[in-house]
């Protein structure tokens, strides 16, 4: 039986894809994952991985960059087209570059080999605490109600932005970022506290990523970087919500 047809392992709660060509670390860190009630998936090529990425919609991917038959960021930009699941990227190279490279094509965080198991899946299970929508931005607001700041729209119930009534595609860490901003007018967060609130809790990384991600959200509103509307950078500080002018 292949790879990507083998049956999962059972658990009630969320769908994991664990991506890696060593088979022994791939397994271990489904055992794990399979111990915090998640129904874990494994492939351990490129191909495999995105046929089964369509037929488990998995809630998270656990990603290896490192993949025969295609490398996991073009899996990664592949899976971002038709999933909005939470991507990790594993990685034996710790460069600023390789982060880049893989939040550029959607990952939404990363782990640099070796590492902790348990941490990997402390951290997944810090992802997947809050439904999205709900949680942390809904009690900021009282309630999951519309923002709406200029021509921008944010329906935090329904997960949805749209700019001058035109959908915004935003990935789900995309979107966390800017409904945090959103619900916060005047608030300055820095990268931690940006972090934190759209993860739920305390932030263990590079918290750099943030940058990256608040720099496809400017792209995607078609931000002027010298006058920003909506994300505004306060030097030094952090980033706060614009007023859409």
């Amino acid at each position: 039986m292949s790879d990507a047809s083998r049956p999962p392992i059972e658990g009630p709660q969320y769908r994991a894809l664990v991506v890696d060509d060593e088979t022994a670390l791939a397994e271990v860190v489904a055992s794990y994952l399979v111990r915090e009630q998640f129904s874990a998936h494994i492939a351990h090529t490129g191909p495999d991985a995105l046929e089964l990425a369509r037929k488990v919609d998995p809630d998270v991917v656990i990603l290896d960059l490192g993949l025969p038959g295609m490398d996991g960021l073009e899996v990664c930009r592949q899976i971002r087209t038709y999933s909005d699941a939470y991507v990790v990227i594993l990685t034996a190279r710790d460069t600023e570059m390789d982060t880049i490279l893989g939040l550029t094509v959607g990952a939404d965080d990363y782990v640099t080999k070796p590492f902790s198991p348990r941490e990997l899946v402390a951290r997944i299970r810090a992802m997947l605490r809050r439904p999205r929508g709900a949680g942390t931005l809904a009690a900021a607001t009282a309630r999951p109600a519309p923002l709406q700041i200029g021509a921008l729209h944010i329906d935090l119930a329904a997960r949805e932005a749209s700019l001058h009534e035109e959908p915004i595609a935003l990935t789900r860490m995309e979107f966390d970022i800017l409904a945090a901003l959103a619900a916060r007018p005047g608030v300055v967060l820095n990268r931690r506290q940006l972090l934190e609130v759209v993860r739920d809790g305390p932030w263990v990384g590079n918290d750099h990523l943030v940058d990256v991600h608040i720099g496809h959200v400017r792209r995607k509103l078609g931000e002027d970087p010298t006058a920003p509307r909506y994300i505004v950078t306060v030097r030094g500080v952090g980033y706060r919500i614009g007023n859409g002018q």
